[in-house]
C-alpha cells in the first residue's frame, strides 16, 4: 500500500475553478468568493491519497503541490570549493571544450 503526503495549497495561484473541492471534499472547501481553502494542516492519510492526487493533477493552475515532490528545475547547489569560479568560465577560447557551434 501507498503511503500518506504532504500537500500545500497556494492560494495566490487558485483561480476559483473549484475541481480540488470536487475531488476531495474533504481536503478542500470553498470560499465564499469560490477560491479553494485547505482544511487541516496538509497532512494526507494513504486512504485518501487517491482522491487527493487526482484534484492536484487536475487542478488547470496548478496551486495544489505535494510537499515532497521534486521539480525538474530542482537543481541542487554547486558543490563548495576553493578555485577560481573564472576558471570555469564559457568563453570564445575554450569554445570546443563545452559544445558551443557558430
Amino acid at each position: 500500500m501507498t503511503e500518506g503526503i504532504k500537500i500545500h495549497l497556494d492560494r495566490t495561484l487558485c483561480d476559483g475553478f473549484g475541481i480540488c473541492a470536487k475531488h476531495a471534499p474533504e481536503y478542500f472547501s470553498l470560499d465564499d468568493w469560490g477560491y479553494a481553502c485547505l482544511i487541516g494542516d496538509g497532512t494526507v492519510p494513504a486512504v485518501d491519497r487517491d482522491a487527493v492526487m487526482r484534484a492536484l493533477m487536475d487542478c488547470p493552475v496548478h496551486a495544489i503541490m505535494e510537499m515532497d515532490e521534486r521539480r525538474p528545475d530542482d537543481v541542487p547547489p554547486p558543490p563548495s570549493t576553493d578555485e577560481d569560479p573564472a576558471a570555469h568560465l564559457k568563453v570564445e577560447s575554450n569554445e570546443a571544450e563545452w559544445g558551443f557551434t557558430r
